[in-house]
């Protein structure tokens, strides 16, 4: 392990561990001690990296409250608070996003579907775009105060960095600002579908989102809602057992399937190797 202060590779270990069980170190170079969570975002918690990864993601999976997370982890021997529980979601659930984004990156088909939902927050509904592929994987997510050409063209602008590629054939609903967005973004050549019936595998795909911030009771401001809905399709996505639409697999296999995707984000997550380019994250 290189030093995180000079990136020197001259280090010793120490025998001493921290109050949490990590290893300790001591670069020879600079002479400073550090520890393996030195200048990450875990570092001045004072709970295990691998809890924290855990409550952020139960948090995004399933319909439980800041309240249920802290009693649970209570039984386990881990006290926090409701507000710790809201504080991590919003430093590291950005972290999980960022990391899943990078994984899907090419991995879209050219035949997307596009459509925006609403969302409520603090009392004000707002548009929260999506586009899906063919078989039925997250493209991107983008929240809106407005439905108009300007926001829907910088939503095809996002989804197309995030998967690093335009593409053929869109489908959307009969939305006026939906044939200027694309030719502008993605170009006079992409075909632009439109139909009744066209977009209702993801108008059945908006239910997730849906019936999952529905126990919130709402959002407090826009800048958590987008944070909230981007972490939680991407996770969605991300664990979603299907390789292509209507794939039918046993239990077991989805068992099996969100155990080895659990933990490999969970490596990924304790052991740093996710990327810390959250610029405005609070350290």
């Amino acid at each position: 392990m290189d030093c995180p202060h000079c990136s020197s590779g001259q280090v010793s270990n120490r025998s001493r561990l921290t109050a949490h069980g990590y290893r300790t170190f001591f670069c020879n170079n600079c002479k400073r001690g550090f520890n393996e969570r030195t200048n990450s975002p875990f570092n001045k918690c004072q709970v295990n990296t691998e809890i924290i990864f855990e409550v952020v993601l139960w948090r995004l999976r399933f319909k439980l409250s800041l309240r249920d997370l802290a009693e649970m982890y209570s039984i386990k021997g881990f006290y926090f608070t409701r507000q710790s529980v809201r504080d991590w979601v919003e430093k590291y659930a950005p972290l999980i996003t960022d990391e899943l984004k990078l994984q899907r990156k090419g991995q879209a088909t050219l035949r997307w579907k596009a459509d925006e939902t609403l969302v409520k927050v603090k009392k004000k509904f707002y548009y929260l775009y999506r586009a899906i592929d063919s078989h039925g994987k997250l493209v991107d997510v983008k929240l809106a105060e407005t439905r108009d050409s300007k926001n829907t063209a910088a939503f095809f602008e996002q989804a197309v960095e995030t998967v690093g590629h335009k593409p053929e054939q869109v489908t959307t609903d009969k939305e006026a600002s939906y044939p200027g967005a694309i030719e502008k973004v993605l170009g006079r050549k992409v075909e632009h579908r439109t139909g009744k019936y066209r977009n209702n595998r993801l108008e059945q795909d908006n239910r997730g989102l849906k019936g999952r911030y529905k126990s919130m009771r709402s959002f407090k401001n826009p800048v958590s809602a987008e944070r909230f809905c981007q972490a939680f399709d991407e996770q969605r996505s991300y664990f979603s057992f299907r390789r292509w639409h209507k794939d039918r697999r046993s239990e077991g296999y989805k068992r099996a399937n969100f155990k080895s995707k659990f933990y490999e984000l969970k490596s990924k997550f304790t052991q740093k190797k996710l990327i810390w380019t959250q610029s405005v994250m609070p350290l």
